[in-house]
Parts: C-alpha cells; sequence; structure tokens
C-alpha cells in the first residue's frame, strides 16, 4: 500500500534524478528530524491510509472500544454475562467459560479467551500438547493452549486477542467478539470429537 512513501513525494508527485537523490542523502546523512517525530509521522501516515483515529472517526463511527460497548454487544444479541470481582465480563456459551478483556497501557488490546468445559487426563499431555500445535499451526484463530491446574489435570484454552489501539466501529467489533466465539467453538467442538464424552453415550 505504500505506507512508508514520503509525503513529500505525494504532495509533489515525486522527486526524480539528482534532485531526489540529494534529498536522499540529506536524509540519511543528516536528518533535521529527531526519532520522536519520525515516529509520529509514521503513526500519521498509517492512521490515514487505515482510517484510524484521526477527527473523521467519529463520522464513521470509529470509538474506542470499552467494556459497556463489549456489555451492549452482548445484551444486543440477548446473552446473558457476569462481571467478576476484577471486573471483568464473562459469560457461559454452550456450557464453556469465556471471558472477554480489555487490557494494555492504553486499554487497546481485546482479547476472547474461552475455556473447554472438561478437562484432560496429565498422562495425555503429549496428545494435547500435538493438538494444540496442529491447531495453531493450521489456523490463524484462535490461539489454543493448556495449563496443568493444581489438581493434575489439564485445561485447554482458546484465546484470540487484536490491537485495536485506534478503536472499532460497531460493525468490526460485532465481527470480532463473533469471530471470538465460533472459532473457539470449532475448536472446543474439535476436542469433543477427539475425546468424546463417556456419559453422553448409553451404556
Amino acid at each position: 500500500m505504500g505506507l512508508f512513501k514520503d509525503r513529500r513525494h505525494r504532495r509533489t508527485g515525486g522527486l526524480s534524478g539528482t534532485h531526489a537523490s540529494h534529498e536522499a542523502q540529506a536524509a540519511v546523512g543528516g536528518a533535521d528530524r529527531d526519532d520522536e517525530q519520525l515516529r509520529l509521522d509514521v503513526e500519521e501516515v498509517i492512521a490515514r491510509e487505515l482510517g484510524a483515529a484521526t477527527g473523521l472517526d467519529q463520522v464513521h463511527g470509529v470509538r474506542p472500544v470499552t467494556r459497556a460497548r463489549v456489555i451492549e454487544w452482548i445484551s444486543d444479541y440477548g446473552y446473558s454475562y457476569f462481571i467478576d470481582s476484577d471486573g471483568d465480563v464473562g459469560g457461559l456459551w454452550h456450557s464453556r467459560l469465556f471471558y472477554f478483556l480489555i487490557f494494555g497501557s492504553r486499554s487497546e488490546i481485546l482479547q476472547v479467551r474461552g475455556q473447554w468445559n472438561r478437562e484432560i487426563s496429565i498422562e495425555r499431555i503429549e496428545e494435547v500438547l500435538d493438538l494444540c500445535n496442529e491447531w495453531n499451526t493450521d489456523r490463524i484463530w484462535p490461539k489454543a493452549y493448556f495449563r496443568v491446574r493444581d489438581n493434575g489435570m489439564i485445561q485447554v484454552y482458546a484465546e484470540m486477542s487484536v490491537d485495536l489501539e485506534h478503536g472499532a466501529t460497531d460493525e468490526q467489533l460485532d465481527r470480532l467478539l463473533s469471530c471470538g466465539l465460533s472459532t473457539a467453538a470449532m475448536l472446543f467442538d474439535s476436542l469433543d470429537a477427539h475425546y468424546p464424552d463417556p456419559a453422553k453415550a448409553a451404556p
């Protein structure tokens, strides 16, 4: 997309020949902008190219992602939710526990984290490791991983994290949250298929 093209080049239609060479040498040899200014310039170009946080964002509905917006999304779909003692939003989908977390130094990271509703024996740890690695190799979302609980059993998790430093529209937030839930459900369904619940089968 040419995110890092010099803005002077865009305004003037480009530099050519010897003049362009002198400009390049001047920029490399003795830049009149320090690193901080260069960083700000690059961020400005990226924001403009991606339609990120600018004064026009309100027109296009781009807003910071907050816990209140996540709760509004959950309520709009008629889902039930809870807020735990740490202030995190969670709920149960198909008996699986999910959390919708917002964190980061500027509350810019949105994470949908799901927990499989069953546990696996520690003796199967190599199997579970292979399953998680295979899933993560073949798919972008969600990240699959596991933890060994204090009781010695394995708990499998699904996690999708997105950097939303520049905010998101309602449509974008809807897609991200729906994606976090649906892709985690796919992982957990595959675990159900790999490890069928014996109690569900007739004796």
